[in-house]
């Protein structure tokens, strides 16, 4: 995220050179503030029976599926929020998890931090964030999965050579 106020105090940021970055600087306050991407996990989940799961949700997509992704919260660790969105999005409880890659997604200035999650199948739990959720046969994902300007399907194919 670029900044062109600070946050703060609200005074007009000045361009400013930080070692070999470009940063800005608040006159007011003296915070230093660089482009920062905003942390987000996207998580491929994946049941006792190899099964992934995926979820619709028509603000993304109203024909493609998605991974759980979600933003990290102040003070929680990359790991707590892997297990956070699958809880929340799914109702899935995560037994383990296994960072795969990371990916940049540009039109929205996020980092995308790219997780397995490997649950025990049990009962859907309902989200006002999702509006469809299914298991899905690996053999199923390639012609569901979204990939046009979303980084699940590209997390799928990091994935596969895991499972």
């Amino acid at each position: 995220m670029t900044f062109s106020f600070c946050p703060n105090c609200g005074h007009k940021l000045e361009n400013i050179r930080c070692g070999d970055d470009d940063c800005k600087i608040c006159p007011s306050c003296q915070k230093i503030y660089g482009s920062s991407p905003f942390p987000v996990v996207e998580v491929l989940v994946v049941n006792e029976f190899k099964e992934v799961l995926l979820l619709k949700q028509n603000y993304i997509s109203e024909s493609k599926w998605t991974v759980v992704s979600g933003y990290l919260t102040d003070g929680e660790t990359i790991e707590e929020a892997v297990m956070r969105e699958v809880k929340e999005e799914t109702g899935q409880d995560v037994i383990s998890c296994k960072y795969i890659s990371s990916y940049y997604f540009a039109p929205k200035q996020l980092i995308m931090i790219g997780f397995i999650a490997y649950v025990k199948k049990s009962q859907f739990a309902h989200s006002d964030e999702v509006d469809d959720i299914r298991w899905y046969q690996l053999d199923e994902v390639n012609a569901v999965i979204a990939r046009d300007n979303n980084c699940s399907g590209m997390h799928f194919d990091k994935c596969r050579e895991f499972l």
